[in-house]
């Protein structure tokens, strides 16, 4: 993964992470549809009446099926926003009551966001009256369904016309609770796998009793979280408006437009010299 740094410089957007729990109950799909309560419209519509823009869709790290919550989800948008993070997901909290933002992360802006999740873990939570396997048969099923292998069996008509059915899962059962963790999940996989473990059955189990537990990203999108920099006094460097941090060595100056030129000096003479005691800089027009 390639993060070009002089894109960065002439863009005006940036990436941002919105890191978020739901109770799925309260929401009749993920995805928007006309006149329903979805996951998605209602980010959206608190996000319109906040007055936070962006360019094209919103992304998501995992589309969860009707009725499943999320201890945590990742939504992720392009967007010129320049506010405070931590206002931004005050403000988004005291409007919603079902879907709550965690944290914000600012990051590249214009990535293929799907593509930067590494893995996605799941707990189904079925009640204990209506499990019909003993505790060895799940745990040994549990064994079976581990592993890189076709999944085919445990989707539905929508995931039988996929291209790829190969899958990489990891199913243990604990304490009463099945956790499974993978890189990518077919349509209903989890449900009609916990319906074949807990029951026998190679049938969907109600989605209610699903959570997207958490998500994990690449490691180099990480790295690549934009954070102030609050070990930086921007009094000692002239025309600095604002400095924050690319990961852990890479610093963001920004300067106000008509300042850039002087800002990075003739032959590039400025930035030079800057460069050779903070590192690498990108610089961005406010």
């Amino acid at each position: 993964m390639i993060f070009d740094l002089r894109k960065l410089e002439k863009t005006d957007k940036l990436g941002f992470l919105f890191y978020i729990c739901y109770d799925g109950t309260k929401f009749h799909s993920f995805d928007e549809m006309p006149g329903k309560t979805t996951i998605k419209s209602t980010f959206k519509e608190i996000m319109n009446e906040l007055e936070f823009t962006w360019a094209k869709g919103i992304q998501q790290a995992g589309r969860t099926d009707s009725k499943v919550s999320a201890n945590e989800n990742i939504l992720y948008v392009s967007s010129k926003y320049f506010g405070e993070l931590e206002k931004l997901k005050k403000d988004f909290n005291k409007l919603s009551k079902n879907l709550k933002v965690k944290k914000i992360v600012k990051t590249f802006p214009n990535l293929v966001f799907p593509d930067m999740v590494e893995q996605r873990a799941y707990i189904y939570s079925y009640p204990q009256k209506k499990i019909k396997c003993s505790n060895s048969e799940i745990i040994n099923k549990c064994i079976e369904c581990s592993g890189t292998y076709d999944v085919s069996r445990f989707t539905n008509n929508k995931g039988q016309e996929l291209k790829e059915h190969n899958r990489t899962v990891n199913v243990t059962f604990e304490n009463g609770k099945l956790h499974f963790v993978g890189n990518s999940f077919m349509p209903k996989q989890v449900r009609i796998m916990s319906g074949y473990l807990l029951t026998g059955a190679l049938e969907p189990l109600e989605g209610k009793y699903l959570i997207l537990d958490k998500i994990y990203l690449n490691s180099k999108l990480e790295n690549m979280y934009i954070t102030d920099n609050k070990e930086l006094d921007i009094s000692t460097i002239k025309n600095l408006v604002y400095a924050e941090k690319l990961g852990e060595n890479i610093n963001i100056f920004y300067v106000m437009e008509d300042k850039k030129s002087e800002f990075i000096g003739k032959n590039a003479v400025n930035i030079k010299k800057l460069k050779k005691i903070y590192g690498e800089i990108v610089v961005r027009e406010v």
